[in-house]
């Protein structure tokens, strides 16, 4: 859970996190922030906020896609339902055996 903090004027601060990284990851977010001429904790914050977006675009990409499929399955259903049944009269003359 973030938690907040008041400054010295009264007035709460962003919501604040404490993340515990590998020694090499450090280093490498370290090498990103000095490139981008960041802190490091800014440069976290930027690519925090990438994730983020990057994982609700996905999210929601799979869920449009499970809901065109639904919606598939739905329409299909929908349209065998519609069909008129039909009689057969008698055996069908000649049955054809589909070989792989």
């Amino acid at each position: 859970m973030a938690t907040r903090q008041n400054s010295s004027n009264g007035k709460q601060k962003s919501p604040r996190i404490q993340v515990v990284l590998p020694e090499d990851l450090c280093e490498r977010l370290s090498e990103l922030a000095e490139k981008e001429s960041r802190t490091v904790s800014n440069m976290a914050k930027v690519l925090i906020q990438e994730g983020v977006k990057q994982h609700e675009f996905k999210e929601s990409s799979v869920s449009k896609e499970l809901e065109i499929k639904k919606n598939k399955t739905e329409n299909f259903i929908n349209a065998l339902e519609r069909q008129k049944t039909q009689r057969l009269k008698g055996i069908p003359k000649r049955l054809k055996f589909k070989r792989n």
